[in-house]
């Protein structure tokens, strides 16, 4: 576990990027989501891009070698969305937790694979803690504000099974990512907090907001000030930034985040901003143009990608990110 912090004191790490862009490119039909396994559901599972980790391994094994190929340190598992909230649209409640498990099984293989390879980089899996499709703070119903779809309690049992299949695959570290609410947040850092204390283990945490629109705001309103010291009592191995915008809309709140916290910091931000058909149009040349403002003004240790990001990309940005030296830890209180 102790590798990842001696590796940020000496390089900024790469972490890789798209997982549904890649998943994409497969053109993948019902029936090969559907696997063996799942050949006679009863309900249509064309879409659940966590469940190719168990019905498709080796096309997922495949976009995670093809990042360590293009130069990532860290690759993120196929679990975005794979908790018992999130798999209810799927009526697959039941395999939340074997889709944790085996997605982090299948990138732990891929990274040891690569531990032998370049031995003189070591490679990490980060298994990825999406926000869920429900919001705790807020209420989905304009006429009633007081309404929740969601309590603080079902998101930590959730978040607690999937932290479990996670570790029990073999994750290294855990990334709860594309925090678009805070609270939804807090019940996931609760119950990895509970975990590491029954298991008597400490594990790297990630932690990466999403700001979502110009006024610099996450949607649950809080400024990128607040959401910092919201989560700043959990010991992290990083704060950042990923999804929503891209890297040039998403610099001034790297740079707001970077002054004031003594954690790594991390972005991963989209291909730009989405087109008229929900495409993400940068370049590989035009993102990396972008992140060299970030390594200039020596804002980051973890750079990688969000929505739109291919192995492409992220090869640019690690031939780039090679030329700098990270982001210092300072004690700015």
């Amino acid at each position: 576990m102790s590798d990842i912090y001696k590796e940020l004191k000496k390089r900024i790490l790469i972490l890789d990027g798209a997982m549904g862009t890649m998943i994409q490119r497969f053109n993948f039909s019902e029936a090969d989501f559907r696997g063996t396994q799942f050949k006679d559901f009863k309900h249509p599972l064309k879409g659940n891009n966590d469940l190719l980790s168990i019905t498709q391994p080796e096309a997922i094994k495949s976009i995670h070698r093809a990042y360590f190929e293009a130069g990532a340190d860290i690759v993120e598992t196929n679990t975005f969305s794979a908790t018992t909230i999130a798999m209810a649209d799927y009526y697959l409640e039941d395999y939340a937790y074997q889709l944790n498990f085996e997605s982090a099984k299948i990138a732990k293989e891929v990274a040891d694979e690569y531990k032998v390879k370049t031995p003189k980089q070591p490679r990490f899996v980060a298994g990825s803690i999406g926000p869920t499709n429900r919001t705790a703070s807020m209420s989905p119903k304009v006429e009633d504000p007081a309404f929740r779809n969601i309590t603080f309690d079902d998101l930590y049992k959730a978040y607690k099974q999937q932290v479990a299949g996670l570790l029990d695959g073999g994750a290294d570290l855990l990334l709860v990512e594309t925090i678009f609410d805070t609270l939804n947040a807090k019940a996931a850092l609760f119950a990895i907090e509970d975990i590491k204390a029954a298991r008597k283990i400490d594990i790297p945490i990630m932690v990466s907001g999403t700001i979502t629109d110009a006024s610099g705001r996450t949607l649950s309103g809080q400024t990128v000030e607040a959401f910092l010291i919201s989560v700043s009592h959990i010991p992290l191995l990083s704060i950042g930034f990923n999804c929503a915008l891209g890297a040039k809309q998403l610099l001034p709140h790297i740079e707001s985040v970077a002054s004031k916290t003594e954690f790594y910091t991390s972005a991963h931000p989209n291909a730009g901003l989405p087109n008229a058909f929900g495409e993400y149009d940068e370049t590989p040349e035009d993102m990396q143009g972008q992140i060299k403002e970030y390594l200039d003004k020596n804002l980051i240790n973890i750079i990688g990608g969000c929505c739109g990001t291919t192995p492409e990309h992220i090869k640019a940005i690690a031939d780039l990110a090679k030329n700098y030296q990270p982001r210092e830890i300072v004690n700015i209180f």
